[in-house]
């Protein structure tokens, strides 16, 4: 009896443990979103850390700002605040009114104005006099000349949880916060794709029996460390060194050597608060046909010198029918076969319009903190004062000319042009713009030569009397840092094979994926993945899909309320995920389904483990 008690004393600890973490996860979320438009935007000031800290309740000093915020500080992101805010604790009701106490030595409950602005003017962080007689002037606690510090303390203990209050409140009340979801995730899967009412999903009856597939070595383990609550199940798949490289299928045998080919450039670039657009294409065949689609990082040929960093980034393509409208697409399918960079997916398509859409998961395309040394020269004068372009900027230039040359003929048409143009400007080139264009530069055939784009560049140098301000505009808004490095995008380009037309691809946007990409990775997880049901709650399903270097699962809530689902991957082992959090929780509202996470490997020479423990709050 009394281990039993001392059982349930503990399991309700843990609840209890867990639900105020779901509580201060959503605070730390509320408050930062309150300033920050996305959980993946960074912090870039003090003034913004002071800001996002007063949003959740806290009252910061310079000293604790300065403690955070060092000369060498950057930016923070959003786990570094929800650290920060582990150690800052809200002052406490007894705490301030001890510190009133040792300046009020008569207890009488009351100080006098004059000498609350002699300490709160000399000492610490200095307030000014008008700051301490906005105080002062406030009637509830003001009493002739003195101030009646309980119930100042009062009034500031419910201001500050009015403040939190305000902040929760317009996470629940505005959807494009709400789809921003508990942890760093970016947009282009992270919106709740709502479920048919009357169909329940066919991979989560299919799989019901949650059989596991041959060669997976998936244990229902629980970690020590993950936490007890109502309802929760844990995945295990563990994938040997270089995994992710290793597979040699042959995606495009020798007897596809007859076949006509379509191809197309495209880039991944990342937006400042971590979202991922890119080109999206149209691809028309003629006939029915065998088909072979391919997408792989796009190897640039004069880049081969430097570190090419986007050759990491993981890439695939979802395939997409249209049918009457572009809203009503179907996904026919997905590149799940890998040979090294390249992802692949072979089969028999009918005649029609299809959509493709590129897919990063996002866990090497990513925000990252880099040191740069020193800022790269653009631009330099000659010897008759004449500006010309640095041998690294040109370089560089000729390496985008490569990356926006979508059908790679060497030259630039005005609708490849003004891919780049948007990109960098958010304008476009006209008729009219273009044949100025023609007027002052290189063209060949109405298209822009390589050199031409150079002069065009170099132009807008000599607009600026060499000020290099518009060219790094440019440079950044293509993905590349200080250094003239390229890292925050990922060139690729897409391959179709047809056996029997000639298929015709064409890029048709450049935006980010939306939800068109969001049903179409769910789906592709639910269909092809392992479902289990989270143990304790039969209307909660955890699919979770492996494809050769990537792990992907998705949450599927069948149930007519919103649930919240903590997520601990503290036992996985050599993981980066797509949230850049170990531990977070996701909100997934009624009758939907949305995708937890992606999971990669740190290091692709070594094994890696994933194990995630999903928990109902």
């Amino acid at each position: 009896g009394n281990q039993k008690s001392t059982h349930m004393e503990n399991s309700q600890g843990k609840k209890s443990q867990h639900a105020e973490e779901a509580i201060f996860y959503m605070n730390c979320r509320a408050a930062y979103l309150s300033v920050l438009k996305s959980s993946l935007e960074n912090i870039k000031s003090k003034e913004q850390l002071s800001l996002v800290l007063q949003q959740a309740g806290r009252n910061p000093s310079q000293k604790t700002i300065n403690k955070y915020w060092t000369s060498q500080t950057t930016s923070l992101n959003f786990d570094d605040f929800c650290a920060i805010l582990k150690k800052e604790k809200p002052a406490t009701k007894n705490e301030l009114l001890e510190a009133f106490g040792k300046i009020d030595t008569d207890k009488a409950g009351y100080i006098l104005h004059d000498e609350l602005y002699k300490i709160l003017t000399t000492r610490g962080d200095k307030m000014t006099h008008e700051e301490v007689t906005s105080i002062t002037k406030q009637a509830d606690f003001n009493c002739s000349g003195k101030l009646d510090y309980n119930k100042f303390c009062e009034l500031y203990l419910t201001t500050r949880e009015q403040c939190c209050k305000a902040a929760r409140a317009r996470l629940e009340t505005d959807p494009r916060l709400r789809q921003q979801h508990l942890g760093n995730q970016t947009g282009n899967v992270s919106e709740g794709i709502t479920l048919p009412l009357p169909k329940p999903s066919p991979g989560a009856s299919r799989k019901a029996d949650h059989k596991l597939p041959k060669g997976d070595s998936r244990a229902p383990s629980r970690p020590s460390s993950a936490q007890s609550s109502k309802a929760s199940t844990s995945t295990t798949v563990s994938l040997g060194a270089s995994s992710s490289r290793n597979t040699k299928l042959i995606i495009e045998p020798d007897t596809m050597k007859e076949w006509q080919r379509a191809e197309s450039k495209g880039c991944f670039y990342l937006e400042e608060d971590g979202e991922i657009i890119s080109h999206k294409y149209r691809l028309h065949l003629p006939q029915r046909s065998a088909v072979c689609v391919t997408i792989k990082p796009f190897r640039i040929p004069q880049a081969e010198r430097k570190p090419c960093h986007w050759l990491s980034v993981d890439t695939a393509l979802f395939i997409l029918k249209e049918n009457e409208t572009q809203e009503n697409l179907q996904l026919v399918s997905f590149t799940e076969l890998q040979n090294e960079e390249m992802f692949g997916w072979r089969g028999e398509l009918g005649a029609g319009i299809y959509w493709l859409l590129p897919f990063t998961t996002g866990c090497r395309l990513r925000k990252v903190k880099t040191q740069i040394t020193g800022e790269a020269k653009l631009v330099w004068r000659d010897e008759d004062g004449e500006l010309a372009l640095t041998k690294e900027f040109r370089a560089a230039l000729l390496d985008i000319f490569e990356m926006i040359d979508l059908d790679g003929n060497g030259l630039l048409s005005l609708e490849e042009y003004n891919f780049f143009e948007l990109r960098t400007s958010g304008e476009k080139c006209d008729q009219e713009a273009w044949a100025v264009c023609k007027e002052n530069f290189e063209m060949r055939k109405n298209e822009l030569t390589r050199q031409g784009f150079l002069d065009l560049n170099l132009m807008e140098a000599n607009d600026r009397d060499g000020d290099p301000w518009d060219l790094w505009v440019t440079l950044l808004s293509l993905g590349y840092n200080k250094a003239l490095e390229m890292t925050e995008a990922c060139p690729f380009v897409v391959s179709i094979c047809a056996e029997r037309c000639r298929p015709r691809i064409k890029a048709i946007s450049l935006e980010a994926g939306g939800s068109q990409l969001s049903r179409a990775v769910c789906r592709a997880v639910v269909n092809k993945g392992e479902a289990k049901m989270l143990e304790g709650s039969e209307n909660i399903f955890i699919h979770t899909y492996r494809s050769g270097s990537r792990v992907t699962s998705v949450i599927e809530n069948k149930s007519e309320n919103k649930v919240i689902i903590h997520v601990n991957n503290e036992q996985s082992k050599n993981c980066l995920n797509n949230r850049g959090l170990t531990l977070f929780a996701v909100e997934v509202a009624p009758k939907s389904m949305m995708v937890c996470q992606h999971v990669m490997a740190l290091k692709e020479q070594e094994e890696w483990i994933y194990s995630c423990v999903h928990s109902l709050v």
